[in-house]
């Protein structure tokens, strides 16, 4: 009897740090309404079995929760300590209202670092009058952390001068923020059915991946489907969906999937 485990991936945002519409701009996308150009900062949530782990937490994490009908999170995986990923980390605190307990957190060091420095009053020892969130940090291990019965590895990649990781889980894995996959995450990539990549935009961009390089990493890997995330106003969802090949997709806010883990 097998022991995989089906897991539904909602996107909770695909869009760029500063979302579509963009504040002041007027463009074709920014005006379209068209619901897939509507993007809020970049997430998604995993969930099976009654279990739920969120990939960042960034400022709309409260709306996506709300939305999407998160009722409660197991973890949080941060991918690295960007304000579009993290800065929704206050946001847990209903979650440790009704699960009556601290919610665990992984990172890197790095990340933690920061999330510490941003968060300082969560780490306060001192009296609080006010409620702030439970947490429980962690370093990424060596090996992959568990959840639920369900695996995730963490996956290094280059986001301009700086550090970010994704994750694989199963056959599948989801990387936000890139500009390079280095050939050691090349390899740990090799297999996967479904592919999630940072596709900000067409021009090149010194710490983000853009279509034309995420679609030479399919091409290398060969995904049975890839989705594009992380979009700019600068993407039009439905031309650019029109100019992709087969299999490829730009992923937009409430996508769904069913995958087998």
């Amino acid at each position: 009897m097998s022991d995989r485990r089906k897991v539904r991936l909602t996107v909770l945002g695909s869009g760029t740090s500063v979302g579509v519409p963009t504040i002041g701009c007027t463009c074709r996308v920014c005006r379209s309404e068209d619901p897939r150009d509507r993007r809020l900062r970049p997430s998604v949530c995993l969930r099976w079995d009654g279990h739920t782990v969120v990939i960042d937490t960034g400022p709309d994490f409260r709306q996506q929760a709300l939305a999407h009908g998160i009722e409660k999170v197991d973890a949080v995986l941060f991918t690295h300590a960007h304000a579009d990923h993290v800065l929704g980390l206050d946001d847990l605190r209903p979650f440790n209202f009704h699960q009556r307990g601290p919610i665990p957190v992984y990172a890197s060091a790095q990340t933690l670092e920061v999330i510490r420095r941003i968060f300082s009053y969560i780490f306060h020892d001192g009296p609080t009058e006010s409620s702030r969130p439970r947490i429980e940090t962690h370093v990424f291990p060596d090996e992959p952390i568990a959840v639920g019965g369900v695996e995730f590895l963490p996956i290094p990649v280059k986001h301009g001068s700086g550090d970010c990781h994704g994750f694989r889980f199963g056959n599948h894995a989801y990387l936000t923020d890139h500009s390079e996959i280095p050939e050691e995450s090349m390899a740990l990539l090799e297999g996967v059915e479904v592919l999630f990549l940072d596709a900000l935009r067409y021009k090149p961009h010194p710490t983000h991946s853009t279509v034309e390089r995420s679609l030479r990493t399919v091409e290398r890997l060969k995904p049975r489907a890839a989705y594009f995330t992380h979009i700019s106003h600068d993407l039009e969802h439905a031309r650019v969906e029109s100019l992709l090949p087969e299999g490829v997709h730009l992923a937009y806010d409430g996508l769904e999937l069913e995958l087998e883990v």
